[in-house]
């Protein structure tokens, strides 16, 4: 068997196995479970090319399939999935190279249905048009089906540790170019080209390099401004690899740190590396959260930027000042994969908690990203509520010397197991010069 013929054999055998899986857990008793691709998106300029497409992730993970327009269908009476494909045009074998999937006939899904008639319907993946579904059905499946594939089998963290091997090329070849007078987008392009010379698809999301005070904007885009010696620079970015991601985030200073960068670095730092080790099965990620919390305020206590006990700073809730987003989020099959809560629960809108991604006990096989910051962003650092609410304790003018500085920001890839947790990304320097 050739290697191409064994790699397509493992797939078919992992999708199967997803499959039965979902078949056992989703609570379906006689309803049909729908599960569809979506459509290509034209562009808005009346002309006849798309987006490039994607198909729903809850599709992808059931088929392994790039499949416009197709359905899969699944019948627990019978313990049937037939996956439903379009037939390929001669327009999209000329202009694009399309290849027809192996599959049932698309127009043959409205016979199949018709047949069934009357049952309950459960629609995940891109809504079917026409389509009569039962909403609270859906929901309670896709919670199923989302708690279901949160663990990652072997063959998605095969693809994941490729990503992982990409983006690392990619950090080596961006600190290799940084420097003083080169522009975010330079580097940007930098490690972006190196991916995909190592073998990635894509990019696993927007790639984000921020110099100076760009570096406390959390979603921020490259653009043509140069960085300067002494400046913290932040790049948050991640390889693709047949919709398997890595994603991770490393903050530099070009040149020589000051004494305050150095401490606020090393705060993150440490912080992150605990709790990295609190990543086993059973934790609570909301626990994992608040400790990380604790040891940031902890940090910033000792250099004089918080005044109080970290306690009473967190239910106050004054790190949310420095520390504005939660610790991380799962990630796989996109750079949130199924994140979210555990069934069952509710989200916590406290101030402080209400940004947080994941709410639930990890298990084994959840790779989730630890990716704690402390920024100085100014349109909170600014806000008159916040200074007169924090008066007492937050030491102003010291945050008023560094309004400018950016923030930190450091993130890996942590594979929860049975025993302590595995560090995807580790092979990837966390130096700060």
């Amino acid at each position: 068997m050739s290697a191409d013929a064994a790699n397509l054999s493992s797939v078919r055998d992992s999708i199967a196995l997803r499959r039965a899986r979902i078949a056992a857990v989703v609570p379906l008793d006689d309803a049909l479970l729908i599960v569809a691709a979506g459509d290509p998106v034209h562009l808005p300029e009346n002309s006849d090319q798309t987006y490039p497409f994607r198909s729903h992730a809850e599709y992808y993970y059931l088929t392994g399939q790039e499949c416009p327009g197709g359905i899969l269908a699944y019948d627990p009476l019978d313990r049937r999935w037939i996956s439903f494909v379009p037939a390929i045009t001669e327009a999209e074998k000329i202009w694009e190279a399309r290849a027809q999937l192996s599959g049932t006939p698309l127009p043959e899904f409205a016979s199949w249905f018709r047949a069934r008639r009357g049952r309950r319907v459960a629609n995940l993946g891109a809504l079917v048009a026409a389509l009569s579904f039962d909403e609270e059905l859906t929901t309670l499946v896709r919670d199923h089906f989302q708690h279901a594939r949160r663990a990652k089998d072997a063959g998605e963290l095969a693809l994941m540790r490729r990503a992982v091997a990409a983006t690392a090329a990619g950090f080596e070849k961006l600190c290799a170019a940084l420097r003083p007078g080169i522009s975010e987008r330079a580097l940007q392009i930098e490690i972006e080209a190196e991916f995909f010379r190592h073998g990635a698809t894509r990019t696993g999301y927007d790639t984000i390099v921020g110099g100076g005070s760009n570096s406390a904007v959390l979603h921020f885009q490259p653009t043509a401004r140069t960085v300067r010696a002494g400046e913290f620079v932040l790049v948050d970015a991640g390889a693709e690899v047949d919709r398997y991601v890595a994603d991770v985030t490393r903050t530099f200073v070009v040149g020589r740190p000051n004494a305050f960068q150095r401490d606020l670095y090393q705060i993150v730092l440490a912080a992150q590396e605990r709790a990295i080790t609190r990543c086993v099965a059973g934790a609570e990620w909301k626990s994992l959260h608040l400790a990380c919390a604790t040891d940031l305020v902890d940090g910033l206590i000792s250099v004089g930027v918080l005044r109080g006990k970290a306690h009473a700073l967190i239910e106050q809730e004054a790190h949310a000042l420095f520390f504005p987003h939660g610790l991380g989020h799962l990630v796989g099959l996109g750079v949130r994969d199924a994140s979210g809560l555990a069934i069952g629960r509710r989200q916590d809108h406290r101030p402080s908690l209400r940004m947080l991604r994941l709410d639930l006990p990890l298990q084994a096989g959840y790779v989730v990203t630890v990716e704690p910051g402390l920024y100085f962003i100014p349109p909170l650092l600014n806000d008159p509520a916040r200074r007169a609410r924090f008066h007492d304790s937050v030491n102003w003018p010291l945050v008023d010397q560094h309004l400018g500085l950016g923030g930190v920001r450091i993130e890996d890839n942590i594979l929860v197991t049975g025993g302590a947790p595995e560090n995807l990304t580790a092979a990837i320097p966390k130096t700060l010069a």
